[in-house]
Formats: structure tokens, C-alpha cells, sequence
């Protein structure tokens, strides 16, 4: 039998939930310029092979720690620690880090957290999840968010890096979206905590041999810098977010954790914009609000079914 909390525990676990979760806001949305300076000193690809190699260590001596098992995952869970860790720790790591290098660290986020446009349309299509009027009025409108960062007025077509760059941004948002789609549809057997290390671990296995293609051995920088960008990947954003997001989805009501959410992005802009100087222009900010409000919409979609 499951202990029950005490009454007087629950406000206390709500407010360890919400500053985990401004916590968690603050660092990934912070990661957004980290991550493009880190650029600078260490190739894409090894930088998140690099960042999946600890964060797979850490997160196995928390699973250990919660008393979870760390033995080879059911049968039944292989498919969908395949999926996420090559969609997900792979394809989403990589895609970003090599679309970062050509584009603006706050633009970046932005078009990374349009995952939930791409989510919803496919739950449909695949899940059977009805999506509503609220919710097709949100895939709409956030999808005129991106339409408007690729306004020609605004945007460089002929500009091969840019345009490669924005593709590969969104490849990670579509990456991540079949990972969710996936995610949603399996019958979990093993915890989320107990199967991270070895999402992670097939996430090494997949950027290994395309790192070593494509950026031969390790050139990484050593500095201080490089090694901020690597402890701050591994440690905070990776095995201390993973964590934390299983803390307070536990906590919170979904709509509540999912909505907040969508502070990263904003807090990522903002963040860019005072410690990379990029720029705050009406395209950037009119984008960002009509993509937070489809997203909030989608989001809300069940609520208003």
C-alpha cells in the first residue's frame, strides 16, 4: 500500500514543483545562447554526444538512487527506447547543434518549441486524438508564427546557410514530435527515470559513428568556456531537467507544466538578446506570440473539448 501524504506535505511539494519548474525554465531557456557559444569551441556533433555520455552516467546514478532498476528494459519497452533515443537524444541533439551554428540562438528556440504544432495534427492522424476546433485554430495560427520568421521581407532566402540552419532547427521540432507522437501510444512498462540511461545510451551509439564521419576526432577547444558549456549541458540541462520534469509533471496538473513551458522560448529571446546583443525586432516577437498562443491553444485543446 502507498503512503498516503500528509495534508500539510502537499503545499510544500506544489512549491518544490513550481521553483523546480521556474528552474527548469530559467536553464533551458538560458541554454539557447550557452549552447551557441559553446559552438565556438567544440564540433556540433561531439558536443552532444559529449553532453549525452554524462548526462546518461548521472541519470543512472539517479535512477539508482530512487531505487529504480537499471536491468536490460522488457522486451516491450525496446521500441520506444529505440525511438526516443534516436529520435529525441540523437536526432533532436543533433539537428539543433548544427542548426545553431547558422542561425540566431533566440530565433532557434523559437522554432525548437514548435514541436506541439507538429504533435498535434499527427495525434490525430495516428492516435486518434480529436483535436477540436481550439485545437485546429491553434495549429493554424501557430503555423502563421512560422510563416512570418520566413517572411521574404525578413528573411534571406538566398542565404544557403541561414536557409540549411532553419531546416535543420525544424527537423529537430519534427524529430522530437514523432518521439512524442510514439511516447504517447506504447504501453509503458519500466519507469520513465529507469529506461533515460538507456535512451541516452542508444542516443551515444547513434551520434558516435556520424561524428567520426562527419567531424573525424575530437577538436575541442579546452577552456573554460568549453568546459562551462559541457557541465551546464550534462549536469544541469540534461540530468538535472530530465529530473526535474518528472518531479513536477508529477506535482502539477499537465495543462499547468505544459503551459508554463512555454516559457523557455521567451526566456531563451530575451536571454539572447541581452548576452548575445541579437536582435529584438517586431519579426522575432510577433512570431514568438502568435507560435506561444498556438501552442497554448493546442494545449488547451482537451480542456475545451
Amino acid at each position: 500500500m502507498q503512503p498516503v501524504a500528509h495534508p500539510r506535505m502537499v503545499p510544500a511539494m506544489n512549491r518544490l514543483a513550481l521553483l523546480l519548474l521556474a528552474a527548469i525554465i530559467l536553464i533551458w531557456g538560458a541554454n539557447w545562447p550557452i549552447l551557441k557559444v559553446g559552438l565556438l569551441y567544440i564540433p556540433p556533433l561531439w558536443l552532444g554526444l559529449i553532453r549525452l555520455a554524462l548526462a546518461a552516467v548521472l541519470l543512472a546514478v539517479v535512477a539508482k538512487a530512487a531505487g529504480q532498476r537499471l536491468w536490460v528494459p522488457p522486451r516491450a519497452d525496446w521500441p520506444v527506447v529505440i525511438s526516443l533515443g534516436v529520435l529525441q537524444m540523437a536526432a533532436f541533439t543533433a539537428f539543433m547543434n548544427l542548426g545553431l551554428q547558422y542561425v540566431e540562438a533566440g530565433r532557434s528556440a523559437i522554432l525548437a518549441y514548435t514541436t506541439p504544432l507538429w504533435v498535434a495534427p499527427g495525434a490525430v492522424a495516428f492516435l486518434r486524438e480529436p483535436l477540436g476546433r481550439v485545437g485546429g485554430l491553434g495549429v493554424i495560427v501557430g503555423l502563421a508564427g512560422v510563416a512570418v520568421m520566413f517572411d521574404p521581407t525578413s528573411f534571406d532566402w538566398n542565404d544557403g546557410d541561414a536557409v540549411t540552419g532553419n531546416a535543420l532547427l525544424l527537423a529537430a521540432a519534427a524529430a522530437w514530435a514523432i518521439s512524442i507522437l510514439h511516447t504517447r501510444g506504447h504501453r509503458w512498462r519500466s519507469s520513465s527515470l529507469a529506461l533515460a540511461p538507456w535512451q541516452m545510451l542508444v542516443g551515444i551509439v547513434t551520434l558516435l559513428p556520424l561524428a567520426l564521419i562527419f567531424e573525424g576526432a575530437p577538436a575541442i577547444a579546452w577552456n573554460a568556456t568549453s568546459v562551462f558549456v559541457i557541465v551546464y549541458n550534462a549536469v544541469l540541462a540534461s540530468a538535472f531537467g530530465f529530473w526535474a520534469v518528472i518531479t513536477v509533471t508529477r506535482a502539477l496538473p499537465a495543462v499547468t507544466s505544459s503551459l508554463a513551458f512555454l516559457g523557455v522560448p521567451i526566456c531563451g529571446l530575451l536571454l539572447s538578446a541581452w548576452w548575445l546583443d541579437e536582435r529584438m525586432d517586431a519579426n522575432k516577437l510577433v512570431a514568438l506570440a502568435l507560435v506561444i498562443a498556438g501552442v497554448a491553444a493546442v494545449t488547451l485543446r482537451r480542456r475545451a473539448a
